[in-house]
């Protein structure tokens, strides 16, 4: 059989969840030439997105964690195409890439059309601004690694900048201002407060940390992590408080401005560094997407086989897919564990559209609990599905291996056992002949 005449499966978007379908896929289907899988991702490299605060705040370097995707698609019997979806026709089966360019502006990749037989949408989601003025031009997201590392570069020149400058530090210089206290919001905070003092230590010796770094952190809710349970929120905040970071909470932000952020109750905090990281949305080319249905935050409505409501031949799933949570009121929440799970189902999925069969199989969220990481200083958690039945917390190393294991779990899906094993070596022995911090 060619491969004009093979099920094509389309899956857009090279995320977790959808490098992961990718990978099992090839290794399955495209090893054995039972169907063609291609992947369209808008950038050349996967970093694994709940890493990307570490990048942000330099305790990561991405040169050492990001995987080429034209490598992953060699390796693994898939095709990789580099451009950003922006059009469908479910009538022709075809979806519609965006010319590519460069830096200079000079295109590279002209506008393409990809026929499919089988369509996967796992484009993820985008922080939602919620429309505050300012918030866009003054704040900076992290929702890609682009993202992360201009916020890292724009860190390190302003302690740079406080060490040459022969005038004092002014108020708000070098203080950070986290607008949103979910996961991403303590987790960068936490980081920061390390990372902030590894960098004035290599010869910033005119910035006292203590004194000129300050770190912020804004929430409308009552607490810090509100998704959470309260206890995993009130050991979080304790640690924080213990590293010096300002909690406001019950306090919404009405405008971001350059020199600041203001809030409803009248509050002005002075900052140079605003991140935002307060609540998501799909991208916003979904709520045009030939009709397909979504809700308000743009997310695809899917039905329980992760199919889209209105076309059998569309899937989404991850945090563009808004899917029924049974047994509760709301969706599955957008959670890298979900997007895992959910990539399992629809490689299962994939394999019996490829086989004529109609009897898909249906997604039912399981939630193993939450892990919070405040870097070197701390990391909490609750695991669901105890002896008990309820949610065990835990703290300390256990909880700080048990997060760790949910990025090797990612990386033995792409690479496998043996070459995960061979990595974590690599990288325990050469940690020791490099600086602890990213330097530029």
């Amino acid at each position: 059989m060619n491969k004009q005449t093979l099920h094509h499966i389309v899956i857009v978007g090279g995320g977790a969840g959808g490098l992961e379908l990718a990978t099992r896929l090839g290794d399955s289907l495209g090893k054995k030439k039972q169907a063609v899988i291609t992947l369209i991702d808008s950038t050349r490299t996967h970093v694994w997105k709940p890493l990307l605060h570490e990048i942000a705040a330099g305790s990561m370097n991405p040169d050492k964690h990001e995987l080429e995707y034209l490598a992953q698609a060699h390796w693994h019997h898939f095709n990789f195409r580099l451009g950003r979806m922006d059009g469908l026709d479910r009538s022709k089966k075809e979806v519609t890439i965006a010319p590519y360019f460069d830096e200079d502006g000079i295109e590279v990749i002209p506008r393409r059309t990809f026929q499919y037989d089988s369509l996967v949408i796992a484009i993820g989601s985008t922080t939602n601004d919620f429309g505050i003025k300012g918030a866009r031009e003054h704040s900076i997201a992290l929702d890609t690694q682009d993202q992360a590392e201009k916020f890292h570069r724009r860190l390190h020149n302003a302690l740079v900048r406080a060490q040459t400058q022969v005038a004092p530090v002014k108020a708000g210089q070098l203080e950070v201002v986290i607008v949103g206290a979910g996961a991403t919001g303590v987790e960068l905070a936490a980081e920061l407060h390390n990372t902030t003092r590894e960098l004035a230590a290599y010869g910033l010796d005119k910035i006292d940390a203590d004194r000129d770094i300050k770190i912020s952190i804004i929430e409308a809710s009552e607490r810090v992590l509100p998704a959470l349970p309260p206890k995993l929120s009130q050991a979080v905040d304790l640690e924080l408080r213990k590293l010096r970071v300002h909690i406001y909470t019950c306090e919404s932000v009405t405008e971001v401005a350059d020199k600041g952020v203001y809030t409803h109750s009248g509050r002005f905090i002075p900052s140079a560094l605003v991140v935002w990281a307060a609540g998501i949305k799909a991208p916003d080319f979904l709520k045009d997407l030939d009709g397909l249905e979504t809700n308000r935050i743009n997310q695809l409505l899917v039905k329980q086989t992760l199919q889209t409501t209105l076309d059998e031949s569309v899937f989404a799933f991850g945090d563009c897919a808004a899917c029924p949570w049974l047994g509760h009121d709301g969706n599955v929440p957008p959670r890298a564990q979900a997007a895992h799970q959910q990539a399992s189902l629809l490689c299962k999925t994939m394999k019996k559209r490829v086989a004529n069969k109609t009897n898909l199989p249906e997604y039912h969220y399981t939630d193993y609990g939450s892990l919070v990481n405040l870097g070197r200083y701390s990391t909490v958690g609750s695991l669901m599905g105890t002896l008990s039945g309820g949610s065990m917390y835990i703290e300390g190393l256990f909880a700080r291996m048990m997060y760790q294991s949910l990025y090797k779990m990612h990386l033995m899906t792409l690479h496998g056992v043996f070459e995960v094993i061979l990595q974590t070596l690599a990288r325990i022995i050469t940690r020791r002949t490099e600086a602890q911090v990213k330097l530029h």
